[in-house]
C-alpha cells in the first residue's frame, strides 16, 4: 500500500509539471524493474496507465495542430515553438516506449498481473482514439476510421498470439471488448497479417490464433447494433463482406496446418461454434471432417457434429455415418467433456422413425451394455434414450420380453460387430435394464423400471439431464424424505475416501 501511495504521489507530482522528465522516468525504470524481477506490476500498471491517459487527454504528446478550414489534414506546430515539440516529441516517445513494456507485462507469470497489463493498454488505446496523438491526414469523412489506433491493436494481438504459452487467461479478458463493432472490423483487418506464410506455426501459437478467431467473432445480428463501439464509429455500415474474406483468409491457413490433438480438438470448436456461418465454401470441409472422423475421441465427436451441418444445410452425403457413430459408443465416451454433445447429436441422427429397427436395435443393445459399466448420471441418460428409441419403433418393444433372447451367459447380441446390422440385436433382449432395476441408487432403478411399466404417449426430454452428474444425483437422494433411514453399526471408511471427510461430516452423525 505504502508503494501504490508513493507511486501515486509521482505520477500527481508529474502531472502538475510535465517538465519534471526524472519522475517520469523513475516511474518507467520501476515498472521495467519490477518487470524484471517477477515482482507484482499491478500498481505500476495502474500508475502508468493513469498518467498516460491523463496526458493524451491534455494533448499533451499531440505534435501536430488542427488544419485550417482550406486544408483537411492537420499540420505540424510552428517551428516558434520548437521547444514545447521538443517536449511533446519526448513525451511521446516515453509513450511508446512504456507501451512497449506494458505489453511485455502480458508475459508475467501472475496471471492476474497480466490481465492487468491487458486492461492498461486497452484503456490506453481507447483514449488515444478518443485523443489521437496525431491529426488525421485523409479527407473528413474517413477521419472516423482513421482515429482507431491501428497499430496499437496489432501489437497488442502480436503480443497475445505467443508460440510459448498459452495465453487463455488474456483472450478471456480480451472478451471484455471483443464484442464491439469496431474492435471486431478492426482485429479482422488485422489478422490476416498476423498469420505466418513462409512457415508452419507450433500448436501454441496456433491455439492462440485459434482463441483471438472464436474472440472476435459474431453473429450476424450483433451487426444491427451500430451503436455498439468502444472507440469511435465506423465510417459507413459495418463492411460484412469484407470481413468475411478476411475470415476466410485466415481460415484457408489454419485449417491446412498440422496440428496435434489439443490444437485439432480447437479448430473444430471454433470451426462449429464461431467459423462455420461466415464460410463462402463450407463443403470444401468435407475431407477435413472425414478426416477428423477417423481420429477418435473428442474429435470424432467433434467432427461428427460438423459432419451433420453439412448433412442437414448442404445435403452431404455419407453412407457410413450410423457405423461411424455406433463406434463412438464406448466406455471412454463417460470421461469426455463431449459426452452431453454426442448424445444430443445421437438423438438427432436416429430420429427418423424410418430407421431399420435392426440399426436402431443395434444402437439400444450396445447403450444398453454400455449402462452396465456407466456412472450413475449416465445410466439415466441411456436409459431415457433408450425409452425414447422404442417409442420410435414400437416393434423394438420386442427386446424387453424376447422368448429366445437369452440372458447374460447366452446373449445373441455381438458386441465386437462393427456394422449394427450385422450384431444380431433383434434377436437379443434387454437383461441389462432389467439387471439395473436393483441398481442400488434409487434413482438409476426407478430410471430403469421404464421396461416395466406402460410407456408414456410422449419421449422423456432428454435434454434435462444431459448435464447431470453425480453431485446433483447425490443431492437429490439426500432432498428425499424418507420414513426409513438406515443405520450402521460401524464406522465408514471408504465410500467417501476418508472418515470424517467433507461430506461425511455435512451429512451423517459419527458416534
Amino acid at each position: 500500500k505504502a508503494g501504490s501511495k508513493l507511486l501515486k504521489q509521482k505520477a500527481g507530482e508529474f502531472l502538475q509539471c510535465t517538465r519534471s522528465t526524472n519522475v517520469l522516468l523513475e516511474l518507467i525504470a520501476y515498472h521495467k524493474e519490477c518487470l524484471a524481477r517477477g515482482a507484482p506490476l499491478t500498481p505500476s500498471l495502474l500508475t502508468l496507465e493513469h498518467l498516460f491517459t491523463e496526458l493524451l487527454r491534455r494533448d499533451e504528446m499531440r505534435t501536430t495542430v488542427a488544419a485550417p478550414p482550406s486544408r483537411t489534414a492537420g499540420v505540424p506546430l510552428e517551428n516558434g515553438n520548437s521547444s514545447q515539440l521538443n517536449h511533446k516529441q519526448w513525451l511521446l516517445m516515453q509513450y511508446k516506449e512504456s507501451f512497449g513494456v506494458i505489453l511485455a507485462s502480458l508475459n508475467h507469470e501472475k496471471q492476474a498481473d497480466a490481465c492487468q497489463a491487458l486492461t492498461a493498454v486497452m484503456k490506453l488505446l481507447v483514449a488515444e482514439a478518443q485523443y489521437p496523438v496525431e491529426m488525421p491526414t485523409v479527407p473528413s469523412e474517413q477521419q472516423q476510421q482513421q482515429q482507431f489506433p491501428v497499430g496499437r491493436l496489432k501489437q497488442i494481438l502480436s503480443a497475445m498470439l505467443s508460440s510459448e504459452r498459452l495465453n487463455t487467461h488474456l483472450f478471456n479478458r480480451f472478451l471484455e471488448y471483443s464484442h464491439y463493432l469496431d474492435v471486431i472490423y478492426f482485429c479482422w483487418k488485422l489478422i490476416p497479417s498476423l498469420v505466418p506464410r513462409d512457415c508452419v506455426p507450433n500448436d501454441i501459437f496456433t491455439q492462440n490464433l485459434l482463441l483471438l478467431i472464436g474472440a472476435v467473432s459474431f453473429g450476424k445480428d450483433a451487426l444491427k447494433e451500430t451503436n455498439n463501439v468502444l472507440c469511435v464509429h465506423l465510417a459507413g455500415p459495418f463492411d460484412y463482406v469484407f470481413v468475411r474474406r478476411q475470415i476466410n483468409k485466415t481460415w484457408n491457413f489454419v485449417v491446412n496446418w498440422p496440428h496435434g490433438e489439443a490444437a485439432h480438438q480447437q479448430l473444430l470448436l471454433v470451426l462449429l461454434e464461431k467459423v462455420l456461418p461466415h464460410l463462402e465454401k463450407p463443403v470444401l470441409l468435407t475431407d477435413f471432417l472425414m478426416d477428423s472422423l477417423d481420429v477418435g475421441g473428442a474429435i470424432s465427436m467433434l467432427a461428427l457434429q460438423g459432419i451433420f451441418v453439412l448433412i442437414q444445410q448442404y445435403n452431404l452425403t455419407y453412407p457410413n455415418i450410423y457405423e461411424k457413430l455406433y463406434s463412438m459408443f464406448e466406455p471412454e465416451i463417460f470421461h469426455t467433456k463431449f459426452k452431453a454433445r454426442l448424445f444430443y447429436l445421437a438423438d438427432i441422427f436416429l430420429s427418423s422413425s424410418h430407421l431399420p429397427e435392426g440399426l436402431v436395435a443395434a444402437f439400444v443393445k450396445r447403450l444398453a451394455r454400455l449402462a452396465l459399466i456407466a456412472p450413475p448420471q449416465d445410466v439415466v441418460i441411456i436409459m431415457r434414450f433408450i425409452g425414447n428409441l422404442i417409442l420410435r419403433h414400437p416393434a423394438l418393444k420386442s427386446l424387453i420380453f424376447h422368448p429366445t433372447g437369452g440372458e447374460a451367459s447366452s446373449d445373441p447380441f455381438v458386441t465386437e460387430e462393427r456394422d449394427p446390422m450385422k450384431s444380431k440385436a433383434l434377436l437379443s433382449s434387454l437383461w441389462e435394464v432389467a439387471a439395473l432395476q436393483n441398481h442400488v441408487l434409487p434413482s438409476v432403478a426407478m430410471a430403469a423400471r421404464f421396461i416395466s411399466n406402460p410407456f408414456p404417449s410422449v419421449e422423456w426430454d432428454l435434454s434435462s439431464v444431459l448435464e447431470i452428474n453425480e453431485n446433483d444425483i447425490f443431492d437429490n437422494e439426500i432432498a428425499k424424505k424418507t420414513k426409513q433411514y438406515a443405520l450402521c453399526i460401524d464406522r465408514p471408511a471408504g465410500v467417501f475416501g476418508y472418515c470424517g471427510g467433507e461430506i461425511s461430516s455435512q451429512y451423517w452423525k459419527l458416534f
